[in-house]
């Protein structure tokens, strides 16, 4: 053995370099990709300084895509966080300032045997029928993914999401489910993963369009968790509810695209179906429709029948680069940050300034702004006007296209307040792509805000079963139980994605369940923890509540000071206030409150008439004159 393989520092900290997985007191710690390749970096070169040169080539290569220096700091904040460490007495990683960072803890180390993993393309499997590519060629490529799996996850992440997401229901429906992993880039350039990444969701997209009602497609964001990571298949089966999943790989060289794929059935890991695809870029558009249609008609050739599926509409006749611009805004899109959904923006506008004929371009370009206005990220009026035009302009083009219909659908629920036609586009891009989680997932908000929460439940699990990792879908459905006043699953539900992230903003809502529940240590302990983390100014206006609630009024006269004091510039959000004000009993001022954000149409009181907060006005005739303002009355 060349060198230990268990490495230990500090007290009771190890690096398992046979698994890849931190652990501290025995306990594995979340600990991403790259943060985790920065750190065994740095340990197995202690103790001598690692230059943020050479950090940058070991963990992206040379002629990097993006801004290397503001993705090094911030895995360095996560190493640091993961080892309870201090960056002005550190016990770990030393700043030098403006060279790079050293590992100065002592490491002991041990040997320690290392299985070789078990690799399933070398079971046995009949030969498929339609096989194109030599299998050892898979095999090699699929022995690479095992290797770049295990060199770049912390398997810890997997116990925690396992325990937060059990394996979802069998279906009620006749739809088989299938899986598309994240394709892999093996270009070299880490510049190029959003080429990789976009393909995979295009293939998401089109095998989803393929008969709909038949054939199930799990959502990106949940595949997402197994991106690098080898899975064994009857795990990923089980974590994902699917039968079959599709995987790959692609290589971009100069004007060359080579893309592999391979269709697996899961129980017994046979092969179904395999190619390899040599083309030029101005093809790439017609390799996908070939793929999803090898893969849907393999799919319906094993289930016994022999109608083929139904097929796409013809493809748009984007040129390349356009296409490539629609691919760079779908990967900015969903970071879901500041900067993601602004450059998410830019991309989308220059592929329409190529080609403005594409309505998938109009729709992505209708989401970014839609998320731009619920992240406050620029004037709601403003944001909501480009959304609606882009959304618009998508169902002009193509009127059958699902994520155009869902977009519209939220600015008419969101903006306009405009429900019963909210609630028909929704439905609407459900039965255009029963596939579409995002589409069932808002709905399911829809009709929670209605008070329909019996199918509001029953909606966010169709969305869930699409999309089983999606924290934002787990969070929501969290809400519903909560507006259902079903506090106790709720704070189970929103409890297990604070075991995931405990920094995902919205499932802070489970302080409102605990105050409803009279649990007011547990939600001012939460309160506290939200704070550490950072100064979301949502956390005074929530303390101010349960401090009221639980009789402190002291406390919480003081957390109102300081939410007014957050809320002083003009056309600020009044449901700070509105919060804050119920908590302390002030119903006067939470009407007058209420009155503004109704007038300037803010979500403050989307959910006015099921919020158990809103409970104290509910017998005063203002209350029925606000539901009517939020278009939610009589």
């Amino acid at each position: 053995m060349d060198r230990p393989t268990l490495l230990r520092f500090g007290e009771g900290t190890e690096l398992d370099l046979r698994s890849y997985e931190l652990r501290r007191a025995g306990q594995a710690v979340r600990l991403e990709r790259i943060p985790m390749e920065i750190l065994i970096f740095l340990v197995e070169r202690r103790p001598g300084l690692v230059t943020r040169e050479e950090i940058a080539e070991k963990v992206w290569g040379r002629g990097v895509f993006g801004e290397i220096d503001n993705s090094i700091n911030g895995a360095i904040r996560k190493i640091r966080l993961a080892l309870e460490d201090d960056a002005d007495q550190p016990r770990y990683i030393l700043t030098v300032t403006a060279r790079g960072y050293r590992f100065i803890a002592t490491v002991t180390g041990e040997e320690v045997e290392v299985p070789t993993p078990e690799d399933p393309a070398t079971s046995e499997a009949p030969a498929a029928a339609e096989r194109t590519v030599d299998p050892p060629r898979f095999r090699a490529a699929r022995r690479w993914t095992v290797i770049a799996g295990a060199v770049a996850v912390a398997l810890g992440v997997g116990l925690y999401v396992r325990a937060a997401f059990p394996t979802p229901p069998p279906s009620t429906d006749e739809r088989v489910m299938l899986a598309v992993l994240p394709f892999d880039n093996l270009t070299g350039d880490a510049g190029q993963d959003y080429f990789a990444e976009g393909f995979t969701e295009e293939m998401i997209t089109r095998l989803g369009g393929f008969a709909p009602q038949k054939l199930g497609v799990i959502a990106r964001t949940s595949v997402d968790f197994y991106k690098n990571e080898h899975v064994p298949l009857d795990r990923l089966g089980r974590e994902l509810g699917v039968r079959y999943v599709l995987e790959g790989s692609i290589r971009r060289d100069g004007d060359r695209i080579r893309i592999t794929a391979q269709l697996i059935q899961i129980k017994d890991q046979t092969h179904l179906w395999a190619r390899e695809y040599d083309r030029g870029p101005g093809d790439l558009l017609r390799v996908q429709d070939e793929i999803a249609r090898a893969i849907a008609d393999q799919i319906v050739l094993s289930l016994g029948r022999t109608a083929p599926p139904a097929t796409t509409a013809a493809l748009s006749p984007l040129d390349y680069a356009a296409h490539d611009d629609y691919l760079k805004g779908r990967f900015f899109w969903n970071q879901r940050t500041e900067k993601g959904e602004r450059q998410a923006v830019e991309s989308f506008l220059a592929s329409i300034a190529k080609n403005p004929n594409d309505a998938r371009v109009y729709a992505g370009l209708a989401d970014a702004y839609a998320l731009m206005g619920s992240y406050n990220l620029a004037p709601r009026e403003e944001v909501s006007a480009k959304a609606r035009e882009a959304a618009l302009k998508a169902l002009e083009i193509d009127p059958n296209l699902a994520e155009a219909h869902t977009s519209l659908a939220l600015v008419n629920e969101q903006y306009d307040w405009d429900w019963k036609t909210a609630g028909e586009r929704f439905r609407k891009a459900i039965e255009l792509n029963p596939n579409y989680a995002t589409a069932h997932h808002w709905y399911a908000e829809y009709l929670s805000f209605m008070g329909r929460h019996d199918e509001a439940l029953a909606e966010v699990a169709l969305a869930r079963r699409l999309d089983p990792r999606s924290l934002i879908i787990q969070t929501d459905e969290g809400v519903f139980l909560y507006y259902a006043r079903d506090f106790d699953r709720s704070i189970d539900t929103l409890r297990a994605v604070l075991a995931v992230d405990p920094a995902f903003p919205r499932a802070n809502m489970i302080i409102a369940a605990y105050a409803q529940e009279g649990r007011f240590e547990e939600a001012l302990a939460d309160i506290r923890e939200w704070r550490r983390r950072d100064e979301n100014i949502w956390a005074p206006a929530w303390a101010a509540y349960v401090h009221g609630r639980q009789g402190d009024v002291e406390k919480a006269r003081q957390d109102l000071a300081e939410v007014e004091r957050q809320v002083q510039p003009a056309g600020s959000n009044p449901g700070l206030r509105i919060v804050a004000y119920l908590g302390l009993g002030l119903k006067e001022e939470a009407f007058a409150a209420l009155q503004q954000a109704c007038e300037g149409r803010w979500n403050a009181v989307t959910a006015l008439k099921v919020d158990p907060i809103f409970d104290p006005l509910r017998d005063d005739p203002r209350y029925q004159d606000l539901l009517r303002c939020a278009g939610l009355g009589p």
